[in-house]
């Protein structure tokens, strides 16, 4: 199987053993605590579950401003985007060399994780600019994840941690969310070798079926990983339990039986771009896929990235630091002329007007209207699951 990034084995914060985590549970009542943010809580939970190998914590802020100008740290890892806890408020934490993180997203704010405190810094503004800048290309606060990162904290607290539990995520989607090292367990149990891995935040319609189908094919892959962020949203994002029944269903209809793995990952959307789809596929390599599906706009919001620039970054990443192969891929949409799903770039011939192509405000103003969406564009079991959704959502907002 391949190789996780950066490690010849994975390395999974969390502490599996029962009477080490009761009795660092037990320290972490008589620790001085500090208050994630969800960002910082997020990258708790990745670190925790294997998906951050081999990072052993949270970055300092040499770290931070290396990987942002580099997309290496310091001692030379190769890394696209800082792993950071900030705060505004270190009153309770000043002299403390060891410290609880407490949960932002459940009620009571349980501990997370212990942190062993390597250094307290204080990011100035222009380094915070120089970061934000080059991770995601834009300081315009409209951006949601240039809005988010830019108001985390002054105060960069970095160090070693021991996670111990997995937040709201297993509790709240015990069927979906998967560590990296139970989706390697299940590859492994399956006999896979090469594996293709899809990467979503929203519902997937049968552009997005067909798509994985031909990544699939393309390179000969025995699976694919449908993977999906089940963390903090941007406002008019839908759901993640609806994107995950949405999802479940799609499969379970049309596709082979035992060629799919639908899972999540407890991780906050970043909307950066080109940076984001390159922790994207560290994120897929740590999982144990070969390959990582990077389409048109990957991670991207609005118009701050380029239609292609998810997929250039790769092209100058040197060829030995991520193990993991991109399939490039274009839009996909449905063909009126050939009657099937295809790349727009394989049909050269067409015009615009050739391909079944909604923008996502059309779909929800039909879907919140109770108009059925063209059978070219969302499978029927799927579109109905999202209809109940944004009428209950119209109908909310209504009354």
């Amino acid at each position: 199987m391949i190789k996780p990034h950066g490690s010849i084995v994975l390395n999974p914060l969390f502490i599996k053993d029962a009477k080490r985590c009761a009795r660092l549970a037990v320290e972490a009542d008589k620790l001085p605590s500090l208050l994630l943010n969800s960002a910082a809580a997020a990258n708790a939970v990745m670190l925790g579950a294997g998906y951050f190998t081999p990072l052993k914590g949270y970055m300092n802020l040499a770290d931070a401003i290396s990987v942002a100008e580099t997309m290496k740290t310091d001692n030379g890892l190769f890394w696209p985007v800082p792993c950071l806890n900030r705060t505004d408020d270190i009153d309770s934490i000043k002299s403390a060399k060891r410290i609880a993180l407490r949960d932002p997203n459940i009620e009571g704010k349980p501990v997370l994780a212990i942190q062993d405190v390597a250094a307290i810094e204080q990011i100035s503004d222009e380094q915070l600019v120089r970061i934000t800048k080059k991770v995601f290309g834009t300081l315009d606060q409209s951006h949601p994840g240039v809005a988010t990162f830019m108001t985390m904290g002054k105060y960069v607290i970095s160090g070693a941690i021991e996670v111990l539990n997995f937040s709201y995520f297993e509790k709240e989607f015990p069927d979906t969310f998967r560590t990296a090292d139970q989706i390697r367990n299940e590859i492994h149990a399956k006999g896979w070798e090469t594996v293709v891995a899809f990467q979503t935040r929203n519902p997937m319609h049968r552009a997005h079926e067909e798509l994985c189908k031909m990544a699939k094919d393309a390179v000969n892959a025995d699976g694919v990983l449908i993977h999906m962020l089940l963390g903090k949203l941007k406002k008019g994002d839908i759901p993640a339990d609806v994107r995950d029944a949405a999802i479940r269903k799609m499969v379970e209809l049309y596709f082979p039986v035992n060629t799919v793995l639908v899972t999540g990952y407890g991780f906050d959307m970043l909307y950066a771009g080109p940076r984001e789809a390159v922790l994207h596929a560290i994120f897929r390599q740590n999982a144990g896929c070969t390959h990582l599906i990077v389409g048109r706009d990957h991670a991207g919001v609005g118009n701050y990235y380029g239609p292609f620039e998810a997929q250039e970054i790769f092209d100058r990443i040197p060829q030995n630091e991520l193990l993991i192969h991109i399939f490039k891929a274009d839009n996909t949409a449905y063909s009126r002329k050939l009657n099937k799903v295809v790349m727009m770039r394989d049909a050269p011939d067409h015009t615009p007007e050739d391909f079944v192509n909604l923008s996502g405000t059309r779909v929800r103003e039909m879907l919140a209207s109770g108009q059925p969406l063209p059978v070219e564009f969302a499978r029927p079991e799927v579109a109905d699951i999202l209809m109940r959704y944004y009428q209950s959502e119209e109908a909310r907002m209504v009354g």
